[in-house]
């Protein structure tokens, strides 16, 4: 359970959010954010569950009766509205919009569904909803004590699995069978669960980032194999990406992998506040193309990390935002030649006042397996 104060401070920045969006409330469905602004895990289903904050910190909600019992433990202080299936929710809303009546209604437009909006739209007025991802997700950019700790320990038992798993591979096994090898080995070492689906992929399947691994593909010599996977520990996310080879390794590979590296450590060099997301992107970028391989560049250079595996802020090209201490990025260069071979090392990195340092140590030279 969240402590209650870390509860009201995760209140006050979505709150200050909000004042500067011009918004009287914002509307949050279950997901991440709800459950950073309640310590409450509910999933998202066919029955509408909102909460409400309003711009003076009230908070209220319409939730499922069938819910009330743990809602009502976890959330105290929530004006909760519940509804029956039998009744409908139509009347929760209502009956929330003649309590609070907002004018700007933000909500997260990339978790909203489009029945949700229309309730909220039919019972506060039209033109009420206003998409707010951006306002939202801002909150969560700058990760506190807590939630750093739960990474360290999502990354601990990632590298861990990673080690485990590395030292059984072999040629002749298949995708499927590393992924599983690994998924095994984080639960062994205390994983609440992999943090999204592993990607394990050999030889030339490599090349598509997010190819899914197949039983039917053999892990050949002189084959890259690609894993990117990581555990969830705490509600909190790992991603990590290594790319080692089977057995050896053709020179022309291995340029392509000291690319990839040297660009990660571009990266994690580069990183620090005031830095532009724009900038460090283009740094790392720019250390593969003098490498002599721009036209194997696929994807941007990394991406927030947290509660979710992909969440704000996104280290890309136009992307002016300015680092800042508190956040958590990946760095993640690539490069993919259809048909050959696909590299990708990625790492996590917290921004500190000073700088950056990696959360994730993980080894980083070229390495052969099996």
């Amino acid at each position: 359970m969240i402590d209650r104060t870390v509860i009201e401070t995760r209140l006050g920045r979505l709150i200050e959010a909000m004042n500067a969006e011009g918004l009287d409330a914002a509307a949050i469905v279950p997901g991440a954010n709800f459950y950073f602004l309640t310590g409450v895990h509910f999933h998202l289903m066919e029955r509408p569950t909102v909460l409400f904050v309003k711009a003076d910190g009230a908070k209220h909600a319409v939730i499922p009766v069938l819910e009330r019992s743990r809602w009502q433990a976890m959330a105290p202080d929530v004006d909760t509205v519940f509804w029956q299936d039998s009744d409908g929710y139509d009347d929760a809303f209502r009956q929330l919009a003649g309590q609070i009546a907002p004018k700007r209604i933000g909500v997260e437009g990339q978790r909203m569904r489009v029945f949700e909006s229309e309730a909220i739209s039919k019972a506060f007025g039209d033109g009420t909803v206003i998409d707010a991802q951006a306002a939202v997700a801002r909150m969560r950019l700058r990760k506190d004590t807590a939630e750093i700790e739960a990474m360290h320990q999502a990354i601990a038992i990632s590298e861990k699995a990673l080690a485990d798993t590395l030292a059984k591979v072999r040629a002749g096994q298949s995708e499927a069978e590393v992924r599983q090898t690994l998924v095994m080995a984080m639960l062994e070492h205390g994983a609440d669960g992999p943090a999204f689906e592993p990607i394990v992929l050999a030889g030339a399947a490599a090349a598509d980032p997010h190819g899914t691994p197949q039983a039917d593909r053999k892990l050949r010599p002189g084959d890259a194999l690609l894993i990117d996977y990581g555990a969830a520990w705490g509600g909190y996310a790992a991603d990590i990406t290594r790319t080692v080879f089977v057995e050896h390794v053709s020179p022309e590979h291995a340029d392509i992998y000291e690319a990839v590296r040297a660009a990660n450590e571009v990266g994690r060099q580069t990183a620090a506040p005031s830095v532009t997301l724009d900038a460090l992107d283009r740094a790392v970028a720019a250390r593969m193309r003098a490498a002599g391989f721009a036209d194997l560049i696929v994807h941007k250079t990394g991406h927030g990390l947290g509660l979710d595996v992909h969440e704000a802020p996104h280290v890309m090209v136009g992307n002016m935002q300015q680092l800042e201490p508190g956040m958590v990025i990946t760095i993640e260069p690539g490069l993919y030649r259809d048909g050959d071979v696909g590299v990708r090392i990625e790492d996590d990195v917290l921004i500190t006042a000073e700088g950056a340092v990696s959360l994730t140590g993980y080894e980083r030279r070229l390495t052969l397996v099996g």
